[in-house]
């Protein structure tokens, strides 16, 4: 169990986090189970999520719902989050974590693979807010998009993963305002390089880590459990005059 922060608000609300199998998504899951939330999620990754599911079972005597399936595909999205709502209670605090971060040459771009990127890293993003909005409008709640620091610095080999988070800067500042008046807040999270297994087996190597410490302000590993906590922040009546903005956590890199 971590050390966080008690939010009393959180303590039975529900809520829903796309991609919450591993990474910061797991990370996620188990923070809000940890306040007593009732947690469901979704994910490709059944294995890992039927792992954490029973980990969580032992560890925090909890067992959040969850349903395997492909986010881009927005009818099978929209109807799980649905049933959780169904099964939870009304929808308080929906997550947007799932993307993909593929890199890809921009001369290796094709219209299709355009599109991929599109619909796993930004038209999941809207269309589960869209639902979201329509369950809360009665009560009220927080959406939280993720975008990343990769919006602001532009990387190379990135172009369809940059705009598509470039795109939930946007997204989530034109949200805030059509959803204020249902007392629904919508902000985006923008983490650095967060230390997770997948980057650690792809990207992560030594000789990179380095030349990120050198560029942030913290001289630490960014870790998936640092992210959770300002995802729990943002969903807790503690942010309530909190929405539109776009909160960045990387250590200071940026």
């Amino acid at each position: 169990m971590s050390q966080q922060t008690k939010y009393p608000s959180l303590n039975n609300s529900s809520v829903f986090i796309t991609g919450g199998a591993t990474g910061i998504g797991a990370a996620m899951v188990k923070a809000f189970c940890e306040q007593g939330a009732k947690v469901a999620f979704v994910d490709l990754d059944g294995e890992s999520a039927a792992t954490l599911v029973d980990e969580l079972e032992q560890s925090a005597g909890v067992r959040p719902w969850f349903k395997q399936l492909d986010i881009t595909n927005i009818d099978a999205l929209q109807s799980a989050i649905r049933d959780a709502s169904d099964r939870h209670g009304a929808l308080q605090t929906l997550v947007n974590n799932a993307a993909n971060d593929m890199r890809h040459a921009p001369s290796d771009v094709t219209p299709q693979s355009w599109r991929n990127t599109m619909a796993i890293n930004l038209d999941s993003t809207f269309f589960a807010a869209q639902l979201a909005a329509e369950l809360m409008a009665k009560n009220g709640g927080s959406i939280i998009n993720f975008s990343s620091i990769n919006a602001l610095l532009g990387p190379t080999n990135m172009p369809g993963y940059v705009a598509a988070k470039s795109a939930i800067i946007g997204l989530t500042k034109s949200l805030a305002k059509d959803y204020g008046k249902s007392n629904i807040r919508v902000n985006a999270i923008l983490p650095g390089w967060v230390v997770t297994q997948k980057q650690l087996d792809s990207w992560l190597t030594p000789t990179a880590e380095a030349a990120w410490m050198e560029q942030v302000a913290l001289q630490k590993r960014l870790l998936p459990d640092d992210v959770a906590s300002l995802a729990l922040f943002l969903a807790s009546n503690d942010s309530a005059m909190i929405t539109g903005q776009s909160l960045t956590i990387d250590g200071g890199r940026t």
